[in-house]
């Protein structure tokens, strides 16, 4: 790969350590408290306890019955951990859920301000203080499947009780010292100089995913139906991307419907591919072209729409084109499905299919999870200027919002008739639907205006980032949590945005949602101080070293304005955010001649559309001129005192005569009329380093 053997080892190590964001423990995001809690001190805060947990944690405190004061103040501080914006992580050792939080020791790695002895001793205090007392139907008994009530009992000595509930193993885990948590306040670090880019393509491309086996190879897929094959030439080899435009893995052209945001829109392969040969394709269909394109509209009574008051917009009859996400398999020539080169054209099974309402903002993008293994489809508002019939507060509407699909089996019909499905799927029995009883059962997250670019970090795959495209004010970037609510159209971004008169759809009050604002993002007046466009387009956590003054930073864009920027985490594991706009420029003896502005020296990459990463976690950037990849700073002059200079290789010449660019995809679109025409797909992370 190119890799010294030290390098490998800290990826390996990076993959490998600990992480942390404010989650609760049933994964979704801690909200802000509407009223004070009466037991649990969590107050003035984010809190994972509403007022019914904090009832409910007092009954089970008080049927202990602790009669020594100082071990009940102990134990009432344990309870209400559940109550801590951290206790996904407090309630988690080596990703196993826990009934009680990990207790601070002596050997707790400084990942806090836990960092006093005192507050790293905070398991052997419960120990000596409580180890004595009764304690009825005892917490510490009941996560040990036990009926004890004195720790005594049970455990012979501090380091026994230690090694059951305290850190032990020095990871930088969270861990509970007795009070809320509160990570390390740290130094931003300074930004990068830059960002370095070598162009090894000509193609224009929405998607690339990774290949699943880990190789050197990605798939590649564009607006029109295409999906290739491609081999990835090694960093500062001056080589191109090995591509075969003539001969595509599979070419759904005849079905996919492409317009200016109508098209093949995301590509997701099975975690299992290599095993399975399964992968699917998320695309736009007419129906009037395609007989296979039928499906119900999301325009409906049970969502106060009516199909037959739509404007003109939608077509020439209600949700003429539809959003399909269908399975193929690979050709079955291959003995083994990663080494098919092509794909069988016809569909294994139609997943999905839904018409949509007009003819924008209806996302696509489907990536599978890289922890649980379900699709998940990121879905827009479906257009109009804002949100006309308020489809993303809508429970009852899967627009606006992002879906969560168990493609691994098949509903019965009467589970497809009971919970109203959508094609053949079935539902994750953990989705957020099972507390909220109002939710369609494929809903993951709600208050989406537009999501274009989702990705999950291949390090800490509880950081699912989604960019989200803005009305005419603000680009954002969230953290998706189970069950979140983001607030479209009560807000755009981090502001309260009021809806024009409105065909359909009931307002909803501030009052009556807990909006999840974004952690980075940026104002249409930053990149278009003259008027025009804004959208963003979503990206990555770099993991690479190649860049390793860009490694841990999530690089984002607008499509328009071609601005990008780097967001960096302080404190680090704290999901805050700040984001700087960042330069880039193309490297000295990149494989394919850049284009540059006229009269400067910044490149023109046209419109970037979206980012990919490889197996190695190289970073690409999909853009209407082409392929780059981020390679060394220093290939651009860019000072980083971080760049191992004895891995400086002398870079080859490029290719003499580089074909000139494909056509660029123009999906355009103008604010002067408020319609924010934005495109989604897929950015899978189903690989790593070995």
């Amino acid at each position: 790969m190119g890799r010294s053997p030290f390098i490998i080892f800290i990826i390996f190590f990076n993959l490998l350590c600990p992480f942390s964001l404010p989650l609760c423990t049933d994964s979704r995001a801690p909200l802000q408290q509407k009223s004070p809690l009466t037991f649990c001190p969590y107050n003035g805060t984010s809190s994972c306890c509403n007022s019914t947990d904090d009832k409910q944690l007092q009954t089970q405190f008080n049927a202990m019955n602790i009669t020594d004061p100082g071990c009940a103040s102990l134990v009432k501080s344990v309870l209400c951990a559940k109550c801590d914006k951290f206790s996904a992580e407090l309630f988690r050792t080596n990703s196993v859920p826990q009934q009680l939080p990990i207790l601070c020791n002596s050997t707790t790695s400084a990942n806090s301000t836990q960092n006093s002895q005192a507050k790293n001793d905070f398991c052997s205090k419960v120990w000596t203080t409580c180890r004595n007392v009764s304690i009825i139907s005892s917490p510490f008994a009941a996560s040990v499947k036990s009926n004890f009530t004195k720790l005594t009992d049970h455990w012979q000595s501090q380091t026994d009780f230690c090694n059951a509930f305290g850190v032990t193993s020095g990871d930088g885990s969270v861990c509970f010292a007795g009070e809320p948590v509160v990570l390390n306040t740290t130094t931003s670090p300074n930004p990068p100089g830059g960002l370095c880019l070598e162009k090894i393509g000509n193609g224009s491309y929405l998607n690339m995913v990774a290949h699943p086996d880990g190789s050197s190879r990605a798939f590649f897929s564009n607006q029109q139906g295409k999906i290739w094959l491609a081999t990835i030439p090694e960093v500062d080899s001056g080589k191109l991307l090995e591509l075969d435009e003539a001969n595509p893995f599979l070419d759904l052209t005849d079905e996919v419907h492409f317009d200016t945001e109508l098209g093949m829109m995301g590509i997701a392969f099975h975690p299992k591919f290599s095993q399975n040969g399964r992968f699917f394709a998320s695309f736009n269909c007419d129906k009037q072209a395609w007989p296979g394109c039928g499906g119900r509209c999301s325009c409906n009574s049970n969502v106060d729409c009516d199909p037959s008051k739509l404007p003109s917009d939608s077509g020439s009859e209600p949700c003429q084109y539809q959003a399909v996400i269908a399975e193929f398999t690979v050709s079955g020539t291959a003995s083994q499905p990663s080494q098919a080169k092509t794909a069988n054209p016809k569909e294994v099974r139609r997943i999905f299919t839904m018409g949509l309402p007009f003819t924008a903002h209806h996302g696509g993008q489907i990536l599978f999870g890289p922890t649980d293994g379900y699709l998940y489809f990121m879905m827009g508002d479906g257009g109009g200027i804002g949100d006309p019939y308020n489809f993303s507060q809508n429970k009852k509407s899967l627009l606006g919002k992002i879906i969560r699909l168990d493609v691994d089996s098949s509903p019965s019909e009467a589970e497809m008739t009971k919970l109203g499905l959508w094609g053949n799927y079935s539902i994750p029995k953990d989705n957020p639907y099972i507390e909220d009883k109002e939710l369609q059962p494929e809903i993951w997250a709600l208050g989406m205006r537009n999501p274009w670019r989702c990705s999950f970090d291949s390090s800490r795959p509880s950081y699912f980032m989604c960019a989200d495209v803005g009305q005419d004010k603000f680009e954002e970037v969230n953290i998706i949590s189970k069950g979140g609510n983001y607030g479209w159209r009560v807000y755009e971004g981090p502001y309260l945005y009021t809806p024009q008169k409105l065909p359909g759809g009931k307002n909803t009050s501030i009052s009556s949602i807990n909006p999840i604002f974004p952690v980075m993002g940026y104002n249409h007046s930053d990149v278009n101080k003259n008027g025009g466009s804004a959208s963003i387009t979503g990206g990555y956590f770099y993991r690479s070293f190649t860049d390793p003054c860009m490694h841990g930073r999530y690089i984002f864009a607008d499509l328009y304005a071609g601005s990008m920027w780097a967001g960096t985490e302080n404190p680090e594991d704290s999901g805050i955010f700040n984001n700087t706009q960042i330069s880039f420029n193309c490297a000295q003896k990149s494989p394919i001649d850049c284009t540059f502005v006229p009269g400067s020296s910044v490149p023109s990459l046209g419109y970037i559309f979206s980012y990919g990463e490889d197996n190695n976690k190289d970073m690409y950037v999909l853009a209407s001129s082409g392929v780059y990849r981020v390679v060394r700073p220093s290939r651009c002059k860019y000072t980083c005192a971080k760049e191992d200079s004895s891995a400086v290789v002398d870079i080859p010449d490029g290719p003499a005569a580089a074909s000139p660019p494909s056509a660029a995809i123009m999906l355009t679109g103008s604010y002067n009329n408020n319609l924010v025409l934005i495109f989604l797909s897929l950015m899978l992370m189903l690989s790593s380093w070995f």
